[in-house]
């Protein structure tokens, strides 16, 4: 039974837009915080049964440490999002109904994908609910073209209070600049006295660097080498890999050799004619290893990077030169431009399939066994995609370190975080071990 025009009137004016054929739905934020949030305030008692005070003050405060704020609403509205929607009673599922009936269409939905926070899991259990039907509130549920990318913005897009995460990537020569004006307004705000406090801004990724990534990167090879000074003279292969989808930004490679050839290591870089990144990242990349002994290279070939490598970091990118013609696309708004670019890129890759981080590959490395690195997600060739930048034999014996590689990068940006509020991290570090004493029986 279809809603009266009244109804529908009304339910429409909660939408903001209108899912169209081809879009997919994202979900910013988990749902179901607020819910989980009002229900620990509620049932204290019953939950203190089983679960610590810490972990009841934590689902009482899921709503404003995870929620959305409206830098998600400006990004997805910044990435041409058909539909947006702020989650709220009804919870997840009356969202989803919401959402189609005021764009008449049917909706497919993987539950699974739905982001939940563990507190929302454990709560539910208690009191058996079910979680897709709770308050909602702080999620956004939004229909867009070409999901994956708004996905991967959001993820790295900070929303915990007193931090700002901005990425910025996909404009070459803009973002950077945009991420330093933004920097620059936020200081100006505190001075002014707009700000009550000056946020710490983390550089989550632009166009020149990815610094969270590659800081986390470094700290995973110094644990595998045993401490910082045995990294000088390890060889560490920067490569292209061959990638199914293109638009891949350039900060993964231009991190790491900017930031290896500072510990003296032997930095390689290798692609294929065209894939080139900043010049001006290279020029750094010299200097670094000129100043610390190691030693910074460019050859054509995969493989020689791997030949007698201890590190390898094969990883797809999209060549300089196209980036900057994307991005002047974007700003003109020529949709039919770009897609013709992305069909001309895609094209490209597809000549150099053979640029894959295969069995023999690994083979030509220091007794066949360095270390493989990748920032996540892979192309994983017979898994992801039929042909991408690692084999599956590969990627599957490298999971847990892989899974250890990702696991350091939440610490890189709380000690970024720190550094940026605390004088003198050293005293404070050691002042933190004396005084929390209940912390350290965990």
């Amino acid at each position: 039974m279809r809603l009266g025009q009244a109804a529908m009137e009304a339910l429409r004016a909660e939408i903001t837009g209108c899912l169209k054929p081809g879009d997919e739905l994202v979900v910013a934020c988990p749902v179901a915080l607020k819910g989980t949030s009002v229900i620990a305030k509620n049932k204290k008692d019953k939950l203190a049964e089983r679960f610590s005070a810490g972990f009841i003050q934590n689902c009482i405060s899921l709503r404003d440490a995870y929620g959305a704020g409206s830098i998600v609403w400006k990004i997805a509205q910044e990435a041409d999002a058909s539909a947006l929607y702020a989650m709220g009673e009804g919870g997840f599922l009356s969202a989803l109904w919401k959402m189609a009936e005021a764009s008449e269409v049917g909706l497919e939905a993987d539950f699974r994908k739905v982001p939940i926070r563990q507190e929302t899991i454990e709560v539910c259990e208690i009191f058996d609910l079910n979680p897709y039907k709770l308050q909602a509130d702080g999620a956004v549920l939004i229909g867009i073209r070409g999901g994956e990318a708004l996905v991967q913005r959001l993820r790295n897009e900070g929303f915990m209070a007193e931090v700002i995460g901005i990425r910025d990537d996909m404009f070459i020569g803009e973002g950077h600049k945009y991420q330093k004006t933004f920097m620059d307004a936020v200081k100006e705000g505190y001075r002014d006295g707009i700000l009550e406090q000056q946020p710490t801004l983390v550089n989550l990724q632009c166009d020149v660097d990815h610094p969270t990534q590659c800081m986390a990167d470094m700290l995973h090879i110094i644990h595998e080498f045993g401490g910082v000074e045995n990294l000088k003279g390890k060889k560490i292969a920067m490569t292209w890999a061959y990638s199914p989808s293109y638009g891949k930004p350039l900060s993964v490679p231009q991190g790491v050799i900017g930031l290896m050839t500072r510990f003296g290591m032997d930095v390689v870089l290798a692609h294929p004619e065209g894939y080139d990144v900043m010049p001006e990242v290279e020029e750094i990349a010299k200097k670094n290893a000129a100043a610390t002994g190691g030693s910074y290279k460019k050859v054509s070939t995969m493989e020689e990077a791997f030949d007698g490598a201890d590190i390898v970091y094969p990883k797809s990118w999209a060549p300089f030169a196209a980036m900057e013609q994307r991005t002047k696309l974007y700003q003109a708004g020529d949709q039919a431009g770009i897609d013709a670019l992305e069909k001309q890129l895609l094209a490209q890759n597809a000549q150099h399939k053979d640029w894959t981080c295969s069995e023999e590959m690994m083979k030509r490395t220091k007794n066949g066994k360095a270390l493989y690195l990748h920032c996540l997600p892979a192309d994983i060739t017979g898994l992801s995609c039929p042909e991408g930048e690692v084999d599956n034999s590969v990627f599957d014996r490298y999971l847990v370190p892989l899974y250890k590689e990702a696991s350091y990068k939440p610490y890189i940006i709380a000690a970024m975080i720190f550094l940026a509020q605390v004088k003198d991290p050293v005293r404070a570090l050691m002042e933190m071990d004396k005084s929390d004493a209940e912390r350290k029986m965990f």
